[in-house]
């Protein structure tokens, strides 16, 4: 959430695993990500909270299962930025 902030003019879009380890979740990220930049495209990874999406992810994200193609995020990002 530093980097966001810090480089918050260069940050075009957010790719974001769900489960970060101790300390803020992905959902927490993107949230503040939102805060600061309110249109950044964001795309959740998860392999196991796709359940708790629509109630914890930020409107307009797209959330990609693992295990997943390269070629699905490639997908996501081109559908965010269209």
């Amino acid at each position: 959430m530093r980097l966001l902030d810090e480089q918050r003019e260069v940050v075009r879009g957010l790719i974001t695993d769900v489960d970060l380890g101790g300390g803020p979740s992905g959902w927490d990220v993107a949230r503040h990500a939102r805060e600061i930049l309110p249109d950044i495209p964001v795309i959740y990874i998860t392999g196991g909270s796709a359940d708790e999406w629509s109630a914890q992810g930020v409107p307009g994200s797209i959330l990609v299962a693992k295990p997943f193609a390269p070629a699905q995020i490639i997908s996501a990002i081109a559908s965010l930025l269209n």
